[in-house]
């Protein structure tokens, strides 16, 4: 079982390179990065390493270098971050930070098919409304 892995977010830049590329060296990680983001190689490496450590990436020698890969899946790593912020957040507001993210994202149409299924099914046994969660026992308006 995959263990939950704290990432920041200089290093979701590298996890997305890795995860897209299914492995890579560090001179290709390096190579994008600096297309995107002005840091130093010695900051991409060391953002390498920290992976390595935290148990995201493994390392397999190549030559005088490494290859990195993924230890840990992308859309289970993506989904916990997504849990961990909601988690965190007033119930009462959760609609809004939804809404709030789901306009701004770009979304095919067959994402809002599945997202509309999914309201529907939702609605059939949702509350009224949704009560504050930030003391418990108290019903609070949180605004």
């Amino acid at each position: 079982m995959e263990e939950k892995t704290d990432i920041t977010p200089a290093e979701w830049q590298v996890m997305r390179i890795i995860w897209t590329l299914s492995k890579a060296t560090s001179t290709q990680v390096i190579e994008i990065l600096q297309q995107k983001v002005d840091w130093e190689p010695a900051t991409i490496k060391t953002l390498l390493r920290r992976l390595v450590e935290k148990g995201a990436l493994k390392t397999t020698r190549q030559g005088r270098g490494f290859i990195y890969s993924p230890l840990i899946k992308e859309q289970i790593t993506m989904n916990e971050a997504a849990d961990q912020l909601f988690n965190s957040i007033c119930e009462m507001h959760v609609g809004a930070t939804l809404s709030h993210v789901i306009n701004g994202a770009v979304l095919s149409r067959k994402d809002i098919e599945q997202l509309q299924r999914l309201l529907v099914e939702k609605k059939k046994n949702a509350p009224e409304n949704v009560e504050c969660n930030c003391v418990p026992g108290m019903a609070m308006d949180c605004k």
